[in-house]
């Protein structure tokens, strides 16, 4: 049986204070009530990210896992799998358990826990084969995340989708328990997070809020000249090679603002594809003149899917648009999707989706 959740939204407010405008922040009262209840004493506590995590993801997790490992707690991220290369230089992150290389030891972790933290996603199957050993966990389980519909598996669930990220709610959160717990490196962590999945801060997410956050971060320590080198300015030769392979395969649908960009295995392999190389391509379909919406569609024959990633700009709505034709989801503007159709069944299949929608499209 699902356990209750104590809170399910956070009541977000600020107050100003001047110069300090928007540092003072403070969380519903009773959600942080539970917090600290939670966090009273010393536990074994275990963080999980979703599968292949990403800046979001990783920076939320390495953040709260500093802060606790700072107040006493013994504290260990679990990735049910590897994460890309263009992250691996994030404070703290070499101590990572990685579920698909040392899974006994990451089970036991888990067994043992008395809390457990899942960060950056809200379904339980976002963690592949390390569901079922969560779903059995004795362990107080509790939710952060900005995404829609939360699952009901958390006793404490902290779910906010109109929050740009979940390393703001985990400021969030950090900053009402202990701000001065904000290091160089939890700052650097959590501001790693807002910037990539805020698309360096120009998604419609971004707030005067999220401005204010990564004002007090960059305060706290993180230097955000030196973070967007170690993300965007790292490319190796054969990524550089694979995204004009894709630029190559860009197509301009007709009659809608709508384009796409296919990658097959083939492709990948000639390029020397590695995880993350393929991170932000779909980004530049979106930046084309009077474009509402990108695709990349990837061939993965390893899973015998296709991985698809949509963005949009204005009103279209590509969480609704995944979850009605390709068995994913998202944000209003940033989503996933899968197909277990070939490639070309895939791009066939979503440009019969488009024609559906494209009353939905300002054409």
């Amino acid at each position: 049986m699902s356990p209750t959740p104590l809170i399910q939204f956070l009541d977000h407010r600020f107050k100003s204070e001047g110069a300090n405008f928007g540092i003072f922040e403070y969380m519903d009262q009773q959600l942080l009530k539970s917090f600290r209840k939670a966090l009273n004493s010393p536990k074994k506590i275990v963080i999980i990210p979703h599968k292949n995590p990403d800046g979001d993801a990783l920076g939320s997790s390495l953040s709260l896992n500093a802060f606790l490992t700072k107040t006493g707690h013994e504290s260990q991220i679990i990735s049910p799998n590897e994460y890309p290369e263009f992250l691996d230089w994030m404070p703290g992150q070499n101590e990572i358990l990685k579920f698909s290389q040392l899974p006994d030891e990451s089970s036991e972790r888990i067994e043992k826990a008395d809390i457990i933290f899942t960060l950056d996603f809200n379904q339980l199957n976002r963690i592949d084969k390390m569901t079922p050993i969560v779903e059995q966990s004795n362990a107080l389980k509790i939710m952060i995340d900005h995404h829609e519909h939360p699952g009901d598996y958390a006793s404490i669930t902290y779910s906010d989708s109109t929050i740009g990220s979940t390393c703001e709610m985990v400021f969030e959160l950090i900053s009402a328990l202990d701000d001065d717990k904000i290091d160089p490196s939890i700052a650097t962590c959590l501001y790693t997070g807002i910037m990539t999945d805020s698309g360096s801060f120009r998604f419609p997410s971004t707030t005067a809020r999220t401005h204010q956050i990564v004002s007090r971060l960059i305060e706290k320590g993180a230097v955000p000249h030196f973070i967007h080198q170690k993300i965007y300015d790292t490319y190796s030769f054969d990524r550089l090679q694979l995204l004009g392979t894709a630029l190559n395969n860009l197509t301009k649908m007709e009659g809608v603002p709508v384009v796409y960009i296919t990658l097959s295995q083939k492709e990948l392999n000639q390029n020397n594809f590695k995880k993350g190389d393929t991170e932000g391509f779909v980004n530049y379909g979106l930046s084309l003149l009077g474009i509402s919406l990108a695709v990349i569609m990837i061939e993965n024959e390893a899973e015998k899917i296709i991985k698809m990633s949509f963005r949009s700009k204005g009103s279209f709505d590509v969480n609704q648009f995944a979850k009605k034709h390709f068995n994913g989801g998202g944000h209003i503007n940033a989503a996933g999707g899968v197909s277990h159709l070939t490639l070309a069944e895939t791009v066939s299949r979503f440009r019969n989706a488009v024609a559906d929608e494209k009353s939905y499209f300002d054409v």
